[in-house]
């Protein structure tokens, strides 16, 4: 009797996912009249744009610690994310330094000031990044180290590309990195933060479509600069966010929840902060189901319906919110949707959704020129406002096309 409830309620749990898809297969690109849609908006100008950017590098360059690098464990709270100690804190220093660094390069700002915290920035990366290693047998914070610090040193091979030297070094480096997230791969494909299972050395943790998208990006960007990336270990983790795609291009959360894809957490309104960064992964890879349709679809799905990630932003609890949400989502969200802004052509869409990109950082900016969702001890400002800022960078025009970077 026990094993006819569990066949049923397999059955149930698998009928319920073939009638979404039946429902809903294509409608994200033929129904679109139907899906929610923002009305044009006036763009916020370009001197908006970069008084809000100059404010926001500011901000970075006063609160970088003394050593190079951004955040610290500092500033905690009654309730704290798992973070076993020092490792997982290894994790978010590096990452966290790491999206300010690139960040600060993509600013374009000349200023003395700016180029110093770039190059002490770099200082600390150099030295610390190859030393990022899992926490412990169950936390794996270090796999968004690896991904960030991989995109970090890409953007600072670019910057010194005429620097031989350099440039060797950023690629013996970008070499580590790689290797890192191959050893940190989970046995199945794809990348997780979290072993509790077996806790093996090759992890035995269920992949998640926005860790693996987030690294898979990075690999993809690091191989477009010429560098070695195994196309096992890209075919692998394309094959892990495949597995999570939804009908309506929304994604599960993890792998491991294929069983219950309408809980909150997978529906759209969950998906909000994820559908951007795993669409842009696999559009990158070059699926071309991810179709430009696609992107404006979720851009706009992203824009009419934020109020979901909005109303997480800043609660202590991760994901207490509605479907779910944890409030870390909503500039992690809003940077990869610049990446989808990027892949569209000019246009009437891309116009219409470059100024509500715009126009929802702007607004949310704090009185001191920084942006933040969620109180992560003190990563959280340098976090959010490094996002922000490439988003912004993504939202620049130069005589009406798209900003080169």
């Amino acid at each position: 009797m026990q094993r006819r409830h569990i066949l049923l309620s397999i059955a149930i749990a698998l009928s319920t996912y073939a009638g979404v898809h039946a429902e809903e297969t294509g409608s994200a690109v033929a129904d679109r009249a139907a899906l929610p849609r923002l009305a044009d908006i006036d763009p916020p100008s370009d001197e908006a744009i970069e008084a809000s950017i100059r404010r926001g590098v500011d901000f970075l360059v006063e609160h970088q610690n003394a050593n190079g690098s951004w955040g610290s464990a500092q500033r905690t709270k009654g309730l704290n994310v798992y973070a076993p100690v020092p490792g997982a804190h290894h994790a978010f220093r590096a990452a966290t330094s790491s999206l300010c660094l690139s960040a600060l390069i993509a600013s374009g700002d000349g200023r003395e000031e700016v180029a110093a915290a770039i190059e002490r920035g770099e200082t600390w990366l150099v030295e610390h990044l190859p030393k990022l290693r899992r926490a412990n047998p169950t936390a794996l914070y270090n796999v968004w180290g690896h991904a960030y610090g991989i995109r970090a040193l890409l953007a600072l091979r670019e910057r010194h590309y005429a620097d031989e030297g350099k440039v060797a070094l950023y690629d013996e480096l970008l070499a580590g990195q790689i290797d890192r997230l191959q050893r940190y791969e989970a046995v199945g494909g794809g990348w997780g933060y979290y072993d509790f299972g077996a806790q093996t050395q090759r992890p035995n943790a269920s992949p998640t479509s926005f860790t693996t998208s987030t690294v898979l990006i990075a690999l993809l960007e690091a191989q477009a600069a010429g560098l070695e990336v195994p196309e096992e270990l890209i075919a692998r983790g394309v094959k892990v966010v495949e597995l999570q795609r939804k009908p309506d291009d929304s994604y599960l959360y993890s792998l491991g929840s294929r069983l219950a894809p309408m809980r909150s957490i997978h529906r759209p309104g969950g998906s909000l902060g994820r559908s951007q960064v795993c669409n842009l992964a696999l559009r990158l890879s070059g699926d071309e189901t991810v179709t430009d349709e696609v992107l404006v679809t979720w851009l706009d799905r992203l824009f009419a319906r934020a109020l979901w990630l909005d109303i997480g932003r800043k609660r202590p609890i991760p994901h207490e919110s509605h479907f779910l949400v944890a409030g870390y989502f909503y500039y992690y969200g809003h940077y990869y949707a610049g990446g989808c802004l990027r892949q569209l052509p000019e246009g009437a869409d891309r116009t219409r959704l470059r100024a509500h990109l715009a126009q929802t950082m702007l607004d949310k900016q704090e009185k001191d020129g920084s942006w933040w969702d969620y109180p992560l001890y003190d990563y959280h400002q340098p976090y959010g406002t490094a996002f922000a800022l490439m988003t912004l960078d993504a939202c620049r025009e130069t005589d009406g096309e798209p900003d080169a970077r």
